[in-house]
């Protein structure tokens, strides 16, 4: 019998139990998946505990991407085989953390050449969420000044990676000096503590009083008004997730002074309302890995059965980069 990690009652990551569950079969259209990783992503840590746009009916599988390999195709299914190895997203954002899952064969992408299993569950999430708030949202150009809070997370670091790689200057802000080296090493042109100091001070500091173009906020909470208003004529404010637990006021006044957006990045949404143009995306994205121009940094891997353990990691916010289950 395949193993889960499943929740049955919405609490904290220690609640989750890994146990035995029934064998999938895989029908019309779909393929059946013997997963071989999965990533741990923050809002993992919102749904076990009901706090997220989805509350699935109990009991679920936390988990919303993962890679592996073709182990049973259904009737119909011509472009997939048993042994590829493949990579995907979850239908919806639950139901990964699994030793097998069944996902529609035209949602899934072949893993390119010489990319590991825990690199492929790792970027797709992550920097399919940067890619969409910087390119789609931000409309991030050239020569633009990017600034990045909770620079050191999994969206926060490929944010960092992706604004050098479309041109931009990229100021990471992070909460401790080995998160600010990490970013550094990943293309950030500055670093801020702002845990210490004085976040629009040294915005200004850094940008000679110009401010930035384009802000991605994963945190939320104190942080975002001291953001926008460091925001240049036209600046983009991009929203996409409350990391600290307090959603903030956004002081309009701000924004319409400045000329600037306050702009909703919803990923899971986009891949919903528009999955070809996601898909193209995540295709670009995944040859930028494959090619080394894209470095997904995983901080930490553990088994399934652990499962719990990963998950405290991220709402502690301790990971550096991506957290990956292997079951």
């Amino acid at each position: 019998m395949p193993k889960a990690l499943r929740c049955h009652a919405f609490g904290g990551p220690e609640t989750l139990m890994y146990e035995e569950i029934p064998a999938l079969k895989p029908g019309a259209g779909q393929v059946l998946v013997s997963v071989k990783a999965a990533a741990v992503n923050f809002p993992d840590t919102l749904i076990i505990q009901g706090k997220y746009q989805y509350k699935p009916d109990f009991p679920f599988c936390p988990g919303a991407e993962i890679s592996g390999v073709v182990a049973e195709v259904g009737a119909g299914v011509n472009s997939w085989s048993v042994g590829d190895a493949v990579f995907g997203q979850m239908p919806l954002p639950y139901g990964g953390f699994r030793e097998e899952v069944v996902l529609e064969a035209e949602s899934i992408f072949k893993l390119p050449g010489g990319m590991g299993f825990d690199v492929a569950a790792a970027f797709g999430a992550a920097y399919g969420t940067a890619y969409y708030a910087l390119h789609t949202r931000g409309q991030l150009r050239p020569g633009e000044t990017l600034l990045v809070l909770g620079a050191a997370g999994g969206v926060g670091l490929a944010a960092v990676e992706l604004g050098k790689l479309l041109g931009a200057t990229v100021i990471a802000a992070a909460s401790s000096s080995q998160k600010r080296a990490l970013c550094l090493t990943h293309g950030a042109s500055h670093v801020i503590d702002y845990s210490t100091k004085d976040l629009r001070a040294e915005i200004k500091r850094l940008t000679g009083g110009r401010g930035v173009d384009v802000v991605l906020d994963p945190v939320g909470g104190a942080y975002a008004e001291a953001a926008i208003r460091s925001c240049t004529w036209g600046g983009r404010y991009l929203v996409v997730g409350f990391a600290s637990g307090a959603i903030p006021t956004v002081p309009t006044n701000i924004l319409l002074l400045k000329g600037a957006s306050a702009v909703g990045v919803f990923w899971s949404g986009f891949a919903h309302h528009a999955p070809e143009a996601c898909r193209q995306q995540l295709g670009e994205l995944s040859d930028w890995v494959s090619r080394g121009m894209l470095a997904p940094r995983i901080s930490h891997r553990y088994p399934l059965s652990r499962g719990a353990e990963a998950l405290k990691l991220i709402a502690e916010r301790e990971a550096q980069g991506k957290v990956i289950l292997m079951p």
